[in-house]
């Protein structure tokens, strides 16, 4: 298999320590997610190493006994070892409180660092649960619930292990892991995987089901969100997405393998020692080991080859393994590092070689715009809310994360749309469809389009002469009006001489507009048409003729300056009895150009009675 089957790895830099050996003994704090690595109980050296830490803590403790289990409290402050079954050693002397005790008998503890839940194991078979949750000092008792075991065991031994159980928070929620190695029902093969949803309040419940169909030894793992089952007899791995639509029977989602099983890639350990030994090429690690270990949520152990690895999803490759682009779309808009890959299956979507149908586009821009819509209506919550004074009031009030899911209209245009549009080898009007079912999907999310989507398809008619169908766009408002848009037809009026009118309709309609109008009209040099939309709303006793006049003379047509230049001087007249300019006005540079070209004969005279 090639790199691009593979859709899970190894971490690029994992935490290397001493191995296991008869001398060194390995240990795993999963609150800090650090390796100990105790020599000769601790006498000739103890290494603690994180995949965070830049550098690791070293130092040396009296040889006791063998150590049995060794950790340091959250930022390293204080280390606890354990010697023997009952009791736990703070090197440093410490005054410790009871601040609540209770009675259960255990037969195994599991505990969830990320939400600071620990459950026990009670009861003869092991499978009723206990939570309990630790905040701010305190410890708060939760609902027990049972965890259904396949059949009713015949002995009265401990039937639930703490291996086939595990704790992790999946989309913000904390769910218990159960792996039930059959099925409660006689005609399903294969092993399963139950989760039951843990909540702060309320009773724990089963919610979903994720059918393995397969037998074996397996272990899990959560990675961004999803649940990754490993099979130890085939050496591959499945993964699981809660968020995916399932089979629901009312109670219970019952989810398959959301790809293929495949291995995970394979992984070269460089060979350690001196620069010239480095040379040799690295050797292949030995995936599946069973020396592995694995910890929640996304960490793989070797204690053989003194190794800890962080398990990563990789999202490219999983792009051709799920062909169904809707599928696809739902299981990349809920993962971390989406962005690129969401933009470059659009791009795929419409190359050539791997067109999509209309309606699957328009499926792909829908779902895309669902969450950017969601997103955008987050932003406009919390600026009310911080506007009316609330972020002050509630301290909760968090502004919206953007996450990589939102992919907005910059985005699309200038990865995709803008890329698209200049294929020489598409169809016109396959483009003309995509660019206009992209618009529909904003327009039912109510999303504002942007000026520069427009323009994209403005110019994608243009180019095709298919100036019909951009008049009719126009009409029936298929293309919101925008005074950059407005700009845009402007500049097309000698292409398309209606274009000049469309322009002017958009800019009228806009309402505000009206100086924008002028200026985007004397920036045009289209004098006369700035001035006869100054008359058409009556503003033309009010407006500069300094600002006209140069208009007019920039553009080098004596003609249309003698036009402007007369217009002003009947409104001066008209409106002061006199033809000539005020100095206020700051003409003198013009009525001197006039004189120059015309003579002086040509000034208008004051009207006598």
């Amino acid at each position: 298999m090639g790199e691009e089957d593979y859709y899970l790895e190894l971490c690029e830099r994992p935490v290397h320590f001493e191995k296991a050996n008869p001398v060194n003994c390995v240990f795993f704090d999963e609150a800090n997610k650090q390796v100990f690595a105790v020599r000769s109980g601790g006498a000739t050296g103890v290494v603690v190493k994180g995949p965070d830490d830049r550098n690791p803590i070293s130092f040396r403790m009296e040889d006791k006994g063998e150590v049995k289990c060794i950790k340091f409290s959250l930022e390293n402050k204080i280390l606890a070892v354990q010697r023997t079954s009952k009791t736990v050693v703070l090197p440093e002397k410490r005054n410790l409180k009871l601040l609540k005790s209770q009675n259960i008998n255990v037969n195994w503890y599991m505990y969830c660092p990320e939400s600071a839940v620990i459950l026990l194991s009670t009861t003869v078979l092991g499978n009723v649960l206990q939570p309990f949750y630790f905040r701010a000092g305190t410890m708060s008792k939760l609902p027990k619930f049972e965890i259904e075991l396949p059949a009713v065991p015949k002995s009265t031994k401990l039937y639930l292990s703490e291996r086939d159980i595990a704790m992790a928070t999946i989309y913000r929620q904390l769910y218990v892991l159960f792996l039930r190695h059959h099925s409660r029902t006689s005609n399903s093969t294969g092993a399963e995987v139950v989760l039951y949803h843990l909540p702060r309040e309320g009773a724990c419940k089963k919610m979903h089901i994720l059918k393995l169909n397969r037998t074996g030894k397996f272990a899990l793992n959560v990675v961004d969100n999803l649940v990754v089952v490993h099979h130890q007899d085939t050496e591959t791995s499945v993964i699981f997405d809660i968020k995916l639509r399932g089979e629901f029977d009312g109670t219970i989602t019952f989810h398959h393998p959301v790809l293929p099983a495949r291995s995970i890639q394979p992984y070269q350990i460089p060979v350690a020692g001196p620069a010239p030994v480095t040379s040799q090429s690295p050797v292949p690690c030995k995936l599946y080991s069973s020396s592995w270990i694995v910890f929640q949520p996304d960490i793989i152990i070797s204690a053989s080859q003194g190794y800890l690895w962080n398990l990563q999803v990789k999202l490219q490759p999983i792009v051709n393994l799920l062909p169904d682009k809707g599928r696809l779309m739902d299981f990349l808009l809920q993962r971390k590092e989406c962005k690129m890959v969401i933009l470059s299956v659009c791009s795929q979507m419409l190359s050539e070689s791997d067109r999509a149908t209309l309606p699957v586009i328009a499926t792909v821009f829908d779902k895309l715009n669902h969450e950017y819509k969601k997103y955008l209506d987050a932003e406009q919550s919390y600026t009310m809310a911080v506007e009316a004074g609330q972020s002050r009031s509630s301290p909760l009030l968090k502004r919206p994360v953007r996450t990589q899911a939102v992919i907005d209209q910059s985005d699309m245009y200038t990865h995709v749309l803008s890329v698209f549009t200049e294929k020489k080898e598409m169809p016109h009007k396959f483009v003309i469809a995509v660019l206009m079912e992209y618009i529909r999907s904003l327009n039912q999310s109510a999303i504002p389009v942007q000026h520069y989507v427009h323009e994209l398809v403005i110019k994608t008619l243009v180019q095709h002469n298919l100036f019909y169908m951009l008049h009719q766009f126009l009409q029936y408002h298929v293309l919101s009006d925008s005074k950059p848009l407005a700009c845009l037809l402007l500049s097309l009026e000698s292409f398309y001489p209606p274009a000049h009118q469309l322009s002017l309709d958009m800019l009228k309609r806009l309402s505000t507009a009206n100086d924008e109008i002028v200026e985007v009209l004397l920036s045009k040099h289209q004098v006369l048409a700035a001035l006869r939309f100054i008359r058409g709303i009556g503003g033309h006793d009010n407006i500069s003729a300094r600002k006209f006049l140069d208009a007019a003379k920039q553009t080098e047509d004596n003609m249309l300056f003698y036009t402007i230049f007369r217009f002003f001087e009947q409104r001066n007249q008209r409106l002061r009895g006199n033809p000539n300019f005020t100095p206020g006005e700051h003409c003198e540079e013009h009525v001197a150009f006039f004189k120059q070209v015309f003579g002086d004969q040509a000034l208008m005279r004051p009207a006598t009675l």
